[in-house]
C-alpha cells in the first residue's frame, strides 16, 4: 500500500500546476457555441484537464452499498442492540488518512502556533494534548505523562489525549497548510522560498526581502472570497477580466497572475474532516477485497478475513493481527516471544493494512468519528451517506453589498447559525446580514430523534455525546469489530481514542474503470460559425 500513498502525494503536485486557462484547444461551449478560455470571447474559463487526486496521507476508498452493522456477532452480555440496527446503506466514494495522526503530527501543528503567533500561549495551550489521561491511582504511568508526546521514542505512535473538538480543529488547520502549499509551490502564491528564503551569508535573499508578506494566517475559505492578497511574482498566462480589458486597450500584460486561483479552477482540496461513522465502518472492514462482480465472497467480522484475530500466514502464523488486549491482563504477550509486541500503542504503521490500504482499523486506538450519539440513529438516518450531527452554518458577512466575510483574531471567517434551509431573495439576505434572525433549521442533531426528548436531561447523551469505533491497545477483541460504537463527550479525551482524517471525493464514483465496461457517449462535434 506503500505505493499509493507516494503515488498520492506526487500526484498532488502534479494536479497543482494545472489551471483552467490549459484547456483542450476546441473547447466550446455545446449551448452558445463560444470557445472557452479566450480572451475575446469574454474570458470564461473552463478547465477541460483536471484530475482529481488525494491531499498528502489519503488514500481513496471506492463508495458502494453495504449493511451498516453487518459485520456484528452475538457476544454473551453484549447484545446486537447495544451496537447499531443492521440496516443496508450506501457510502459515496471518498479518501481517507492511511494511517492515524501521529505525535510527530501533532507536534507539526503545535510548532505552528508557536512560529505564526508566539504570544498566543493560550492558543497553544488549548491546542496541547492532556497528557495526564495516562495517570491511573493504581499504575505507575508517569513516564507516558511526560515522553508520549515529545519523546522520538514516541515520534510514529498515535496521538491520544485529544478530544474531538480538538481533532477537529487540526484538520480545518490541514486543509490551509495542504491549500497554501499547493499555491505557493506552484506560484500561484508567493513561494515560500521568496518568502523565507536565506542568501549564503545567512541573509535574507533579495526576493525574500522584496516578496509581500501574508496577511495574517492563511485561510482557505478568506483566500477564495478574495481577502487575501497575495497572487505571487511569476508570470502566469490568464485570461481573467482585468487581462482581458488589459489586451483590449492594446496594452501587454506584465507578469504575475492577475487574480487568486478559484474553485472551479479544480486546484485546491476540499476540507481535511473526521469521517461519518457509516464511512468510517465501510472502510474498516474493506469488503472490496472479497467482492466480485457485485457478489461478496464472504463476510468479515474484523478488517482482515476469517473469524480469529491472528495470522494464519506459514511466516507469521500465531501473531495478533492488531494491537489490544486478549485477557483482562495480558497487554502484549508473553516476553521472549511478544505477540502484539505493544503494552500500550504501536506505531501507527503496524501490523497488515485492510483491503484498502488502511492501517490498525481496529485496535491500536479509538478513532474519532464526525457523528453525534444516538442509540437509534440507524433506524432514522438517510440512507445514502448516514449521518447526525449536522449544525448548519453560514459564513458571517461584514459587507452585504460586497459579500466580505468577517475574520475572527485568526484570520478565519466568523461562523454563524444557518438562517434558512433555501437561497433567500436578494432583499431577504441583505435584512439577514443586518439583523440575524434565529431559526431551529440549523440544528439537525435531534431530526427524527423520537426514542427519548429528554436527551441531555435525563441522560448522560446529549448533542455533545460523539461516536469514537473500532478498539484500542487497552479493549479486548470484542471492540474490534467494526459495527461496535461507544461515546464520549466532545471535550473530553483518554488515552485511548486517536483519530484519522477523510476528505470528500467530488465527481464519479468509480476511481478505477479501466478494464472495466462502460457506455461510451457521442463525442460533441465542435461548432462552426462559418459553415452556418
Amino acid at each position: 500500500m506503500k505505493k499509493t500513498y507516494l503515488y498520492s502525494f506526487a500526484f498532488l503536485l502534479s494536479v497543482s500546476s494545472l489551471v483552467s486557462c490549459t484547456s483542450k484547444k476546441n473547447a466550446t461551449s455545446e449551448k452558445t457555441g463560444l470557445a472557452y478560455n479566450k480572451p475575446e470571447n469574454g474570458g470564461f474559463q473552463v478547465n477541460n484537464k483536471f484530475k482529481r487526486g488525494p491531499g498528502p496521507g489519503l488514500v481513496e476508498i471506492e463508495g458502494g452499498v453495504f449493511v451498516m452493522s453487518g459485520s456484528a456477532t452475538n457476544v454473551p452480555g453484549q447484545e446486537l442492540k447495544d451496537y447499531n440496527h443492521k440496516r443496508e446503506t450506501t457510502v459515496s466514494s471518498f479518501y481517507m488518512d492511511e494511517t492515524e495522526v501521529s505525535n510527530t503530527n501533532w507536534l507539526e501543528y503545535l510548532n505552528w502556533i508557536r512560529r505564526v503567533d508566539p504570544t498566543n500561549y493560550e492558543y497553544y495551550y488549548n491546542e496541547l494534548p492532556d497528557t495526564l489521561v495516562w495517570r491511573r491511582p493504581l499504575s505507575y504511568n508517569e513516564p507516558y505523562v511526560d515522553n508520549y508526546l515529545r519523546h522520538p521514542a514516541y515520534q510514529d505512535y498515535p496521538v491520544v489525549g485529544v478530544s474531538w473538538e480538538q481533532a477537529q480543529r487540526y484538520c480545518a488547520w490541514r486543509t490551509d497548510i495542504v491549500n497554501e502549499s499547493l499555491l505557493r509551490e506552484q506560484n500561484y502564491m508567493t513561494s515560500y522560498k521568496d518568502m523565507y528564503g536565506t542568501g549564503k551569508n545567512g541573509k535574507k535573499s533579495n526576493a525574500a526581502a522584496t516578496a509581500a508578506k501574508p496577511t495574517g494566517p492563511f485561510n482557505t475559505d478568506i483566500y477564495l472570497n478574495g481577502q487575501y492578497d497575495d497572487k505571487g511574482t511569476k508570470a502566469k498566462k490568464d485570461f481573467s477580466p482585468a487581462a482581458t480589458a488589459a489586451a483590449a486597450n492594446g496594452k501587454a500584460q506584465k507578469g504575475g497572475p492577475t487574480r487568486n486561483v478559484r474553485l472551479e479552477d479544480g486546484i485546491l482540496k476540499q476540507p481535511y474532516r473526521l469521517p461519518t461513522e457509516a464511512e468510517w465502518e465501510y472502510a474498516a472492514l474493506g469488503l472490496i477485497g472479497n467482492t466480485d462482480y457485485e457478489n461478496i465472497s464472504n463476510n468479515k467480522i474484523y478488517p482482515w478475513d476469517g473469524l480469529g484475530i491472528s495470522s494464519a500466514k506459514n511466516k507469521t502464523r500465531g501473531l495478533i493481527l492488531a494491537n489490544f488486549k486478549r485477557t483482562k491482563g495480558d497487554y502484549m504477550g508473553v516476553g521472549g516471544n511478544l505477540n502484539d509486541k505493544g503494552s500500550i500503542t504501536v506505531p501507527v504503521r503496524s501490523y497488515v493494512p485492510n483491503d484498502f490500504g488502511l492501517y490498525n482499523m481496529a485496535g491500536n486506538v479509538n478513532e474519532w468519528v464526525a457523528d453525534v450519539y444516538r442509540s437509534n440513529t440507524f433506524e432514522d438516518a438517510d440512507a445514502l451517506n448516514p449521518y447526525r450531527g449536522n449544525y448548519y452554518q453560514d459564513k458571517k458577512v461584514a459587507d452585504p453589498l460586497t459579500g466580505r466575510l468577517e475574520k475572527d483574531a485568526y484570520n478565519r471567517p466568523i461562523m454563524t447559525a444557518a438562517v434558512s434551509g433555501k437561497k433567500q431573495t436578494w432583499a431577504e439576505k441583505q435584512a439577514a446580514a443586518k439583523a440575524p434572525v434565529a431559526n431551529s433549521y440549523a440544528d439537525q442533531r435531534g431530526f427524527r430523534d423520537e426514542e427519548n426528548k429528554l436527551y441531555g436531561e435525563i441522560t448522560l447523551v446529549n448533542n455533545k455525546s460523539r461516536v469514537y469505533k473500532g478498539g484500542s491497545w487497552d479493549d479486548q477483541a470484542l471492540w474490534l469489530n467494526p459495527a461496535t460504537r461507544r461515546f464520549l463527550q466532545q471535550d473530553e479525551s483518554t488515552a485511548d481514542i486517536g483519530f484519522r482524517c477523510a476528505m470528500t471525493m467530488l465527481g464519479a464514483s468509480e476511481i478505477r474503470s479501466v478494464g472495466k465496461p462502460q457506455f461510451k457517449p457521442k463525442q460533441q462535434k465542435p461548432f462552426n460559425a462559418k459553415k452556418q
